[in-house]
């Protein structure tokens, strides 16, 4: 309200307050004059009352301010609340929030403009720019300037078909002050070609490719609005199918098939092998998969606007041959000299290029091949190869009419046969029909039958054996196998290579003879009186008297023999013998000459005996008292007694009667005694 009364004039400051110190402080409305000045004289003047300002942006507040001349400016400041009676209006740039933002452009004669940085919601108020003079006057100017901070929002709609056309706008919750410059984006890179005062964004013939998050901001500003999702629609295409993993796949292994396909909204998937279904969903995963699931899969991908089929792909499953199986071109019955093919057939992936041909009884390959001649009679199979596996087939049967051959024998077990051994001789003959088996051993018969067995075999069963197959088309025999029995020694006996008496000094040759296989090649020989061995080897020399014996060693055992004596004598006693041995041959030349005389000379004869008789005592007396006699007689023929006893004896025998009668008369007995060899022995021994 003003009035202006001649030079007198009254200005109401419009929210103006002074400072009154009066108590107690009332609410007051203070009527001013001021001499000789008009109310038009003071005022502040502001761009624009109210301003629409971009979250997080720069807000200039312009004004201007008049006073009347004579007055100084002491203070300018912005304020935002307007103060209660009495209190004075806050200064911003003394406020915390807005002291970092502020900038004060303007100056203390009439320019008044702010800078308010970083704006947000919370900024927004209704503004005033006051001043004070040096006359205590305080100005708050009116209407001030009100501040409305807004975001920017995207409006488009969610969704779009492909080829339609769409328009985006973006918004804002009032109309920016400044003239702004749109800038849009699409996935946070920015839409160069669209740059526009116009808030919107149209896109024409939209094609899938224009799918994305929209936001939109002003140039020349950081704020960019929150981003909204366009989603275009479109049907199927470009549908394929990988298979995991590459390469590849051999039964048992596990695969999965993708189904890649591009499509808005998300296609429904659809497996088919071939034209049935086989399953649905993005992945198809067979595990252990088998040869039945090879063959071409493909899928297909559905939506609300239309559908498609991926190309197909193949699964091609590798495997190892089965049902392998030998077929018979021809009949499985040939005539000897001819041959049978068999073919070899397997179902396998890859197809199998190796084959190889089995006779039952032989544990290598007879043949390779597909086909094979077979040339006698057996059971063949064959196994089909790939480089996954292998397999054979079940065996067929070729007969072959033919008369035996390769017979041969086989001896079990096999190596050393040691006599008690249980041992099996095996003849294998190749005939059709089977032969009929003959065992001979030498050239005799001994049993028949495929199988000869012989159980607790003896040496006696050492020899050579052999077969004979015979059908109705021929017979054949084996070649002789011999049976070599090993067994330890036995029979061991001792041969003295000489007499068992020798005189002392001499030695006397021991021989130890045994029955073994193999020889025995080690021998010891024994005395009984003594515990070790007196010796080793087949022959042994014995020098003194005794009872001796061998035994016999091979690798299967041993055996003694039984004991043999060796006596050795003095070479006296040897004399005495000899002596004993002429007269035994002069006694026997006596009885040859008395039958030739017996019948004439009856009498004569029976004179001779009697004058015979008592020349023989006075020898046998003459003998017993030599000196050599005397030596052997004590200490090997006993006493003088007994050694008369046995000359009595001897003279009355009827055959020295007649041998020593008969060719060397009564005296003989006492002519040997006196001979060169009896006496030079005692004398000689005498003059020692």
């Amino acid at each position: 309200m003003n009035a202006k009364i001649s030079h007198c004039t009254f200005v109401v400051g419009v929210a103006m307050m002074m400072s009154v110190r009066v108590a107690p402080p009332l609410p007051l409305i203070f009527l001013i004059m001021i001499h000789g000045v008009s109310s038009a004289d003071w005022g502040v003047s502001y761009s624009h009352s109210h301003i629409c300002a971009l979250k997080h942006s720069s807000v200039i507040m312009s004004c201007t301010y008049t006073y009347p001349t004579g007055h100084q400016i002491m203070k300018v400041f912005w304020t935002k609340i307007p103060a209660r009676v009495g209190e004075e209006h806050p200064d911003l740039s003394d406020d915390p929030e807005y002291s970092q933002r502020l900038q004060y452009l303007g100056d203390k004669q009439q320019n008044c403009t702010i800078r308010l940085s970083h704006v947000t919601q919370k900024d927004e108020h209704k503004y005033y720019f006051r001043f004070i003079t040096d006359k205590t006057v305080k100005w708050l100017g009116h209407p001030g300037v009100t501040l409305i901070v807004t975001d920017l929002q995207v409006e488009s709609p969610e969704r779009v078909t492909e080829g339609d056309s769409v328009r985006l706008t973006c918004k804002s919750s009032c109309a920016l002050t400044d003239g702004a410059t749109f800038i849009w984006y699409r996935n946070s890179q920015p839409l160069t070609e669209r740059r526009d005062r116009n808030n919107q964004l149209l896109l024409q013939s939209v094609r899938r490719e224009d799918a994305g998050r929209y936001s939109c901001a002003l140039q020349g500003h950081t704020y960019i609005s929150p981003a909204v999702q366009l989603s275009v629609t479109y049907p199927p295409n470009s549908g394929s199918v990988s298979i995991s993993p590459s390469g590849e796949i051999v039964e048992g292994d596990s695969v999965t098939l993708s189904c890649s396909s591009d499509s808005n909204p998300p296609a429904e998937i659809s497996w088919f092998k071939g034209g049935t279904f086989v399953g649905s969903g993005r992945i198809y995963s067979i595990s252990k998969i088998s040869s039945d699931h090879s063959g071409e899969y493909k899928c297909k991908s559905r939506n609300e606007h239309g559908e498609k089929f991926s190309a197909a792909v193949t699964l091609n499953v590798m495997y190892p041959p089965r049902n392998v199986s030998v077929s018979i071109n021809g009949s499985g019955e040939i005539v000897e000299g001819d041959s049978v093919t068999l073919i070899c057939s397997s179902d396998s992936n890859p197809p199998a290029l190796n084959f190889s041909w089995f006779k039952e009884d032989q544990s290598s390959a007879v043949g390779s091949g597909q086909s094979f001649s077979a040339l006698q009679s057996g059971r063949f199979y064959c196994e089909a190869h790939n480089q996954h596996g292998s397999q054979r087939s079940d065996s067929v049967t070729v007969t072959v009419k033919d008369p035996p051959n390769s017979v041969s024998v086989s001896i079990g077990p096999s190596g050393e046969i040691v006599e008690g051994d249980s041992v099996t001789l095996s003849c294998s003959s190749d005939s059709n029909p089977p032969a009929e088996i003959s065992w001979f051993k030498g050239g005799t018969t001994v049993g028949s039958g495929r199988i000869y067995s012989i159980s607790k075999i003896s040496s006696d069963h050492s020899g050579e054996y052999k077969c004979k197959s015979r059908n109705k088309h021929g017979e054949k025999y084996s070649a002789a196998v011999t049976l070599n029995i090993t067994y330890p020694p036995r029979n061991v006996s001792v041969y003295i290579n000489g007499s068992g008496e020798i005189v002392e000094g001499d030695s006397v040759t021991l021989i130890c003879s045994s029955d073994s296989n193999p020889p025995a090649l080690n021998f010891s020989w024994f005395k009984e009186d003594q515990s070790s061995a007196v010796g080793s080897g087949q022959s042994f020399s014995a020098l003194q008297s005794g009872r001796f014996y061998c035994e016999a060693h091979n690798q299967h055992g041993s055996q003694r023999s039984d004991s043999v004596t060796v006596t050795v004598k003095g070479r006296f006693v040897i004399l005495y013998i000899s002596i004993g041995v002429i007269c035994g041959a002069a006694a026997m030349a006596l009885i040859w000459r008395s039958r030739m005389k017996k019948r004439n000379d009856t009498q004569e004869s029976q004179m001779n005996h009697s004058r015979s008789h008592h020349d023989k005592h006075k020898a046998c007396d003459a003998e017993m008292n030599e000196p050599v006699y005397e030596n052997v007689r004590i200490n090997h023929s006993g006493p003088h007694h007994d050694k008369r006893k046995t000359c009595d004896a001897e003279l009355n025998e009827p055959v020295y009667e007649n041998k020593m009668a008969a060719q060397h008369g009564s005296n003989v007995c006492k002519s040997e005694l006196n001979s060169h060899v009896f006496e030079n022995s005692p004398h000689k021994k005498r003059r020692k």
